[in-house]
């Protein structure tokens, strides 16, 4: 009888230890089932941007992440002034610009920051992002001060031109030009005409220059869409740009810093008649 016994028990024991294995096992199972699908869940239904740091990751790579997210903010909002989906003197809520970009709030404030810095918008506490207008004369100064600045870039691109360099310069001019015409000549020229002027910036291998001549040329890009679209003139742009492009092959810093500057001259002179022929109260809602 106590042998037996003795077996009944172990089989018991046995029983037992073999029991909380399978439940040890099964609540570990569920345990790393309901994990997975909690981060799933999260990482499908968080906004881009909006979602926490993976644990372990370090403070650099926060502020790297979040860098990145602010220049895409930064980058779409800018061209959504400029080609007039926000409208000058519209009022914006920060929030829906969040969810239109569906980026977090972080970048994009920042972003908006960045923007009010160049001009381009003004943040007013307790009111919300209104889009800064740009009146005649305040396009007046932003191409004066491109003059400055652009025929220095010119001069400078010409010296360090690389044959790689003036090759793509021509194949900007001769891919865009076929499309400055139609219902979208407006879009082509200025793709064209950015495309142009930002290679020639990176040729001068002037970064602070060059940063300066793009803040410009985006502030006067808002200009063709407000102002100048009715009087376009693709062919007299081409054949400026092409000029630029002759004395930049033949490395002749003055020749194309002046040939930059009758560019730019006959773009001012054009808003300038613009000025002079608005109603009192200004185009583009200027004050």
């Amino acid at each position: 009888m106590a042998r037996k016994s003795t077996k009944t028990s172990a089989t018991k024991t046995s029983a037992t230890k073999t029991s909380a294995t399978k439940t040890s096992a099964t609540k570990t199972s569920a345990s790393k089932t309901s994990a997975t699908k909690t981060s799933a869940t999260k990482a499908g239904g968080a906004k881009v941007g909006a979602s926490k740091a993976p644990a372990g990751r370090t403070a650099r790579g926060r502020t790297a992440a979040t860098g990145s997210l602010t220049e895409q903010a930064y980058e779409a909002i800018k061209e959504k002034v400029i080609t007039l989906y926000f409208l000058p003197g519209q009022y914006l809520n920060e929030q829906a610009i969040c969810e239109l970009l569906n980026l977090g709030r972080t970048p994009v404030h920042q972003a908006l920051q960045r923007l009010q810095v160049e001009g381009l918008v003004d943040i007013v506490p307790r009111k919300g992002v209104i889009i800064q207008p740009d009146s005649i004369g305040q396009i007046i100064e932003i191409l004066d001060a491109r003059l400055v600045v652009e025929t220095e870039i010119a001069r400078k691109a010409a010296e360090k031109a690389e044959d790689p360099d003036v090759e793509a310069l021509q194949v900007i001019l001769d891919h865009h030009s076929s499309g400055q015409h139609g219902g979208g000549a407006i879009d082509a020229f200025v793709e064209c005409d950015r495309a142009f002027h930002v290679k020639i910036s990176e040729m001068s291998r002037n970064h602070v220059l060059g940063d300066f001549a793009k803040v410009l040329h985006e502030r006067s890009t808002r200009s063709w869409y407000l102002h100048l679209w009715q009087t376009l003139d693709t062919a007299a742009s081409d054949r400026q740009h092409r000029h630029v492009l002759a004395a930049i092959r033949a490395r002749d810093g003055e020749a194309a810093a002046g040939a930059m500057r009758e560019h730019l001259m006959s773009l001012r002179e054009r808003v300038a008649h613009l000025q002079q022929t608005a109603p009192r109260r200004g185009l583009g809602h200027g004050h």
